[in-house]
């Protein structure tokens, strides 16, 4: 048989991997055939330039029907690849048209990188490579034709071997990165999933302790009633005004959080106080001694926005400022808070780029595994029935806006 080198893709059983599409199913066999029908020309051509004889109505009949068989048996290279590749070898020993069909199967096998069935199919290709030559002799055929053919096949084989390796070498790459890829997408999807459950745990915190403020004094203004029964009628509607004002402002602050429900397994904290915007000015202080400059522009009565929502606008311009802090230390920061009653609380916190350039919370937040504060404030102005945006402008500035719902 011819001695041919061809470069082409065999595909392997691989775990893990997702099957071959239909297009580079069909070029292979295309492929294959192609190369069959070459070699078959350049037998013929071979018999009429160098005088061999043999049986040429093998050559004209049997060799392209084995050929085709081989293109069929070639499908079923990925379920029974060893077997495949020895049949092939058999085929292409004594039809020309089938060795294409058969340095594709070699390269499947290849493609799984086990030295033992490479050890199988290697000696049996060698040996095929006499068949040929036996069944169509040449009258002057020397030793040095003989060494010649045996050269070119096993440069095909070598070469075979090799596009073979490099193959399951890219494939192995390939699934290591797609499954650390995977991998990444999963957890900062339990990132992104654990910053929400804290922030809706926060606010329940919160919750917690703006209603038991509110029910301890509906208790006591209750009690104040059942057991004074001197007191004059005024007294009397004044504290049963105080009861239903703050019985209505629990009820409200209970369905400003329903459906928030607080982790089971979250550690027992002391409770203190919820800020909210009347603490602005300790927080902006507070940055300032930091030295970050902070300029604010306030166009609301701070002490007039609704407790629950005072303490979210709060929330979110501590974060800002936080980020503004560890991103860009020293950069201007500006925080403005506008709205009125019926329109909803607009609030912006922007800082300025890093002295030495670049856009802050970029590359150094992904470094860092920063965001997810701010992925929890999107998830508290979600639940108010606000919204929350935040990301660099062309400026290079990064900006943190919200609105909140205030009602009338």
């Amino acid at each position: 048989m011819l001695g041919v080198t061809v470069s082409a893709y065999g595909q392997g059983v691989r775990p893990g991997l997702p099957p071959t599409t239909r297009w580079g199913e069909t070029w292979r066999l295309l492929l294959a055939a192609l190369v069959g029908i070459l070699l078959w020309l350049s037998a013929w051509f071979s018999i009429d330039v160098e005088g061999r004889t043999g049986p040429e109505w093998w050559l004209a009949v049997a060799d392209p029907l084995l050929g085709l068989s081989a293109l069929v048996l070639l499908r079923l290279r990925r379920r029974w690849p060893v077997p495949v590749a020895a049949v092939l070898i058999v085929l292409s020993a004594v039809a020309t048209s089938a060795a294409g069909a058969c340095i594709i199967a070699i390269i499947s096998v290849a493609t799984r990188r086990h030295w033992r069935e490479l050890a199988v199919i290697a000696p049996l290709y060698l040996a095929s490579s006499f068949v040929w030559d036996e069944m169509f002799t040449a009258p002057d055929q020397s030793w040095t034709t003989t060494v010649t053919n045996i050269i070119a096949q096993v440069l095909a084989l070598v070469a075979a071997i090799a596009v073979g390796y490099s193959i399951g070498v890219r494939r192995d790459n390939i699934a290591a990165l797609r499954e650390r890829a995977e991998t990444a997408e999963r957890e900062q999807g339990l990132r992104v999933e654990q910053a929400r459950s804290t922030e809706r745990s926060r606010i329940a915190r919160e919750m917690h302790d703006v209603l038991a403020h509110r029910i301890s004094l509906i208790a006591m203004n209750a009690g104040i009633l059942s057991y004074r029964e001197d007191l004059p009628p005024e007294q009397v509607r004044e504290i049963a005004g105080t009861v239903r004002e703050n019985a209505d402002q629990a009820v409200q602050e209970l369905r400003a959080v329903l459906g928030v429900l607080r982790a089971s397994d979250e550690p027992d904290q002391p409770r203190a106080p919820q800020p909210d915007l009347t603490s602005l000015e300790e927080l902006l202080e507070e940055v300032r001694l930091g030295d970050t400059p902070v300029v604010t522009t306030v166009r609301i009565d701070l002490a007039a926005v609704p407790e629950t929502i005072s303490r979210h606008a709060y929330r979110i311009i501590q974060e800002g400022l936080t980020n503004a802090r560890k991103h860009a230390p020293g950069m201007p920061v500006t925080v403005s808070l506008s709205g009125e009653p019926g329109q909803g609380l607009d609030l912006t916190v922007v800082n300025q780029p890093r002295a030495y350039g670049g856009a802050p919370h970029t590359q150094a937040a992904r470094d860092s595994g920063s965001g997810m504060g701010l992925l929890g404030l999107a998830e508290r102005a979600g639940l108010s029935g606000g919204q929350l945006t935040y990301g660099t402008d062309r400026s290079g500035r990064f900006v943190v806006r919200a609105w909140l719902p205030w009602s009338l």
